[in-house]
């Protein structure tokens, strides 16, 4: 996410540049950036999510086409939490409601909030193939039970992860 925060912050038009010497206004012109960085992020995260979404509800079709409507439901309930996801990220407010001014972000905890953003990428490698494994698993009664469970429980790890986030920098969840 640092690669990120650097090309917003490269980004800088010659004002800003000339204004950064101005003691004080460097600061906020750094909490500026990495609230482009953060809505760049979650923008980029809401777009995964979203294909997944898409891909969620193409399965409930095929579902639907196999004779299969017994599955719809508990396919749905991964589809609920997916949209879940995807309505918190993508609404926020830039840095998660003023994040960057109401909590001072040291170089520690900046880490930590990376560390949040990545797991959001590697949850929707997960979540897509775990879909993965529902489509393979179409034809078998058996297994598709379990394959759409894990789909939902990865929709619900998302959403956790995003309370997370937000109350790790806000205390909330303390």
């Amino acid at each position: 996410m640092t690669d990120m925060y650097q090309n917003v912050s490269s980004q800088m038009d010659p004002f800003k540049k000339l204004a950064s010497y101005i003691p004080g206004f460097s600061g906020y012109v750094e909490r500026q950036n990495r609230r482009d960085a953060d809505k760049l992020v979650r923008t980029t995260v809401a777009r995964r999510f979203e294909e997944l979404w898409k891909r969620t509800s193409n399965l409930q079709a095929d579902l639907v086409n196999a004779g299969k409507i017994e599955y719809v439901d508990d396919l749905e309930k991964a589809a609920l939490q997916l949209r879940t996801f995807i309505d918190k990220i993508s609404t926020a407010a830039r840095g998660y409601s003023g994040l960057f001014d109401a909590v001072k972000i040291n170089e520690k905890e900046l880490e930590q909030l990376y560390n949040f953003d990545l797991a959001f990428f590697d949850l929707a490698e997960q979540v897509s193939h775990a879909l993965d494994n529902v489509e393979a698993s179409l034809a078998d009664d058996t297994a598709l039970p379990a394959a759409i469970r894990n789909v939902t429980t990865l929709g619900c790890q998302a959403v956790e992860t995003y309370n997370r986030r937000s109350e790790a920098f806000t205390g909330s969840g303390k």
